[in-house]
């Protein structure tokens, strides 16, 4: 049973995180660290000035706080103002707090530094001579140099992954790609849980990437190919070697936790994989391992005689196997097993093949590595296998010479279906084929349209979307083919209320209301006859909808339709001169909303 008594998980800033080790290298700055841990792991999402006595509500988590002092009382050396205050940064997940010296202190007061020991939370001395406006110009510079590297990285795998895909053994040459870039061990499962495929080392706890041999690998090796961006080479396993069994203690599960955030004490049972990055780590196998005979390879052995971190990859890759799981089952899951980082992606084809991947570190840009290799290799196994891809191209020929959709629907593979339209979240650059295609295997299909800023995904009504990483999503109701188009236009306004309301996923809502007690016929005519002098004009419409939808916010209906708010304020005092109507009157709200529901 989950932990109601934890408080929630606050998100932090979609930006780069940003070691506070290397913000601390930076000479020109000055700054020092005089108190908390010195933990190198430590990072920092954001630089923010408040000199209130509780930031808490004005914090998102993984900010570098930093105050002059100047909300501190003159008696808060003798009381419990620090622990108070330092105590309510940590619960907002502060990732470190800086002071200022110079004009309200001389020094840091010493009942801070002790607070910033106890709780945990790094306290960083700021020099006369540095601003805070420095500072945070030093992380933003920090921030796009890490963006950088890993668009970089990112771009260049992409590149490596592609050419791979294009070799007469494309899927074997994916896997080793794949495997070199996140400096780890790939392997592709079929349908029935076993081993198609694998490339890659194992990937050892230590860090090095090999154990400490106990006596010559043997000559048959498999060294990887050396790489333009810094991987490191492969080593082979030597034949009948298994890893030490690493202690848990200490370890960090797969990803990295917001900033501010501690990992929850690990429980004395293991948890199972999840979707989402679990809070806590697996420990490693306690059994004694079996080795291999000579010439055996871990992924030619029989489960019970594989290692504990491959044994664990095959379970979390049941996770994600359509039929293998109770409940809705998630596109990809994550765990960490003796410090070990693994990953499982389903493969867009939904025949049950699944790309699992353990690596010794989660650096940023490897969940977007490891989903481009899940495309190429959805691409490369589905459609040979199921003879999908014959079947769309069948329905869209009959589509194009006059079909109903509901006679091509059988040819898709399901009678009901959801729409999804996606957009990058926050401001992001318009979504390519490539994250597009990404985001259909991640929901689970690949019919999906990239045309312009928002991508379109048809997804099978058997299947429940969920909220991805990156994405701001809006969903349909499941619906039958006939009523595709009214799915599209639900999907939309479910993508603009999300955005408006900055949620990560937000659905179509069905619920039996007052309207169905009308006949459908005698709605519509008195709909169209309330809505008659605006309905020329799309763009009136669209917006009163939208405003009556955010209960009149005028900031939120802005972001929305993506237009200034004083267009809005315009539009709808049209709305409100051309319907002779008191838009602020809750009645007259009512019936226009009721109108725009049925017309």
């Amino acid at each position: 049973m989950p932990d109601t008594s934890a408080p929630p998980v606050r998100p932090v800033p979609p930006t780069p995180p940003v070691p506070l080790s290397a913000l601390l290298a930076r000479e020109d700055l000055g700054l020092r660290r005089i108190a908390g841990p010195s933990d190198p792991d430590t990072v920092i999402h954001w630089a923010h000035t408040s000199e209130m006595a509780d930031p808490y509500p004005y914090l998102l988590g993984g900010e570098l706080l930093l105050t002059a002092g100047v909300h501190i009382p003159e008696a808060a050396g003798s009381g419990t103002y620090f622990d108070d205050y330092v105590s309510r940064i940590v619960a907002a997940g502060g990732a470190a707090l800086g002071f200022g010296l110079a004009p309200v202190h001389d020094t840091v007061p010493r009942a801070l530094a002790e607070a910033c020991d106890t709780y945990g939370l790094p306290l960083l001395e700021v020099p006369p001579q540095t601003t805070f406006s420095g500072v945070a110009r030093a992380v933003w510079q920090l921030m796009a140099q890490a963006r950088l590297a890993e668009l970089r990285r990112v771009t260049e795998a992409q590149q490596s992954l592609a050419a791979a895909a294009a070799r007469p053994d494309p899927v074997p040459a994916v896997l080793r790609q794949l495997a070199q870039r996140v400096g780890g061990r790939a392997v592709l499962y079929g349908p029935d849980g076993a081993e198609l495929a694998e490339a890659g080392r194992m990937p050892w706890p230590n860090g090095t990437g090999t154990p400490t041999p106990t006596r010559q690998p043997p000559t048959e090796q498999h060294p990887a190919a050396p790489s333009s961006t810094g991987q490191r080479p492969a080593a082979p396993l030597p034949t009948g070697q298994t890893p030490a069994e690493p202690s848990a203690t200490g370890q960090h599960p797969i990803g990295r936790h917001p900033a501010g955030q501690r990992p929850a004490a690990p429980s004395p049972a293991a948890p199972s994989p999840t979707r989402q990055s679990p809070t806590g780590q697996r420990p490693a196998g306690q059994a004694p391992v079996a080795t291999a005979p000579a010439g055996q390879t871990p992924a030619t052995q029989h489960p019970a005689a594989q290692p504990p971190v491959m044994q664990a990859l095959a379970e979390l890759a049941r996770v994600v196997r359509p039929g293998d799981a109770q409940g809705p089952t998630p596109s990809s899951a994550t765990d960490s097993v003796g410090g070990t980082h693994l990953a499982a992606y389903a493969l867009g084809s939904g025949q049950g093949f699944v790309l699992g991947v353990a690596a010794p570190r989660r650096d940023p840009g490897d969940h977007t590595i490891a989903s481009v290799a899940a495309v190429l290799l959805s691409l490369l196994t589905g459609e040979q296998q199921s003879g999908s891809g014959a079947a769309r191209s069948a329905a869209l020929v009959r589509l194009l010479l006059g079909a109903a959709p509901e006679d091509v629907a059988p040819l898709l593979g399901g009678e009901r279906w959801i729409v999804v339209h996606a957009r990058p979240a926050g401001d992001g650059p318009a979504p390519d084929a490539v994250s597009a295609s990404a985001l259909g295997a991640a929901l689970g299909s690949v019919l999906v349209d990239a045309g312009g800023d928002v991508v379109r995904v048809l997804v099978s009504g058997e299947r429940e979307p969920t909220a991805q990483p990156g994405w701001t999503c809006g969903v349909s109701a499941a619906v039958g083919p006939h009523e595709w188009a009214a799915a599209d236009t639900q999907a939309a306004r479910a993508l603009a209320r999300a955005r408006a309301t900055r949620a990560a996923l937000v659905r179509h809502g069905e619920r039996p209301a007052l309207a169905d007690l009308l006949p459908p016929a005698d709605a519509e005519a008195h709909a169209r006859a309330l809505l008659a002098p605006i309905a020329a004009t799309p763009a009136l419409t669209e917006t009163l909808r939208t405003w009556l939808s955010l209960h009149g916010s005028w900031d939120r209906t802005a972001v929305a339709l993506s237009v200034h708010r004083n267009t809005v304020r315009q539009r709808i005092a049209r709305c409100a001169t051309l319907l002779g109507a008191d838009l602020d009157d809750a009645d007259v709200r009512m019936e226009l909303w009721f109108a725009l529901r049925e017309g």
